[in-house]
């Protein structure tokens, strides 16, 4: 088992450093996670929106660098497959796989949606966290993040106030559902962070979500790299 993890790393190393940039660009994410880099930059985009800024500095702790090498590969397989667990579940949801994590993107027209003005969680998104809730059990070694945000209609400080509500709405009800709390950080930048105008009907309903990051804890993180090591 040992000398078939060092063949397949040492080959998929050797594969995307020979074949360079182009190799990065078309890569599976297990190999994205063997020469990517050491920012989790791009999954935090993807969670916030389109100003990462410098106030995140609590969420970068919490995502930490993408791992590379060995490590990353392993990581990264194991990402993968908690990915194509919550396509499975819940087919209607915005699921991308970045650096060593996921993130998932529920707005009006995706699974997990809020009436106007209202942060309650219907029976329709109880379905849909109820089974993102059994794929959260089926791997713990992740942490978790809920960003709430809004789009430009009332006031800045009101959509501020409502993106906290669904965003600890979202948290409260996967909590309850048997998912210990320490697994959470929970973030909320109402108009703030949109990811495109707000000039449309369709393109605020778009800016009016509830995005969960899924990134490897520090316990994946060492036992990745241990069983890379023990692969040499």
């Amino acid at each position: 088992m040992k000398k078939s993890l060092k063949y397949i790393i040492t080959i998929s190393l050797s594969v995307l450093l020979l074949t360079g940039c182009e190799a990065i660009k078309n890569a599976n994410n297990k190999q994205k996670g063997a020469v990517i880099g050491a920012t989790g930059g791009a999954i935090l985009g993807a969670i916030i929106g389109n100003n990462v800024g410098s106030g995140n500095s609590e969420l970068g702790a919490v995502i930490g660098g993408v791992v590379g090498g060995g490590a990353g590969i392993l990581i990264g397989n194991k990402m993968d497959k908690q990915a194509q667990r919550i396509e499975e579940e819940i087919p209607g949801a915005q699921v991308e796989r970045i650096d060593n994590g996921i993130v998932i993107t529920f707005d009006e027209n995706s699974g997990v949606y809020f009436d106007t003005n209202k942060y309650n969680i219907n029976t329709d998104s109880q379905t849909i966290l109820d089974r993102l809730s059994g794929v959260m059990k089926e791997y713990p070694q992740t942490n978790i993040i809920v960003a709430g945000h809004t789009d430009n209609v009332g006031t800045e400080s009101y959509n501020l106030t409502l993106s906290r509500q669904r965003a600890n709405a979202v948290t409260n009800y996967l909590v309850k559902s048997g998912i210990p709390g320490n697994r959470f950080t929970t973030v909320y930048y109402g108009e703030s962070q949109p990811i495109t105008d707000n000039s449309t009907a369709e393109k605020r309903a778009k800016n009016r979500r509830v995005t969960l990051g899924i990134v490897p804890n520090e316990q994946m993180k060492q036992e990745a790299k241990r069983q890379a090591n023990e692969g040499r």
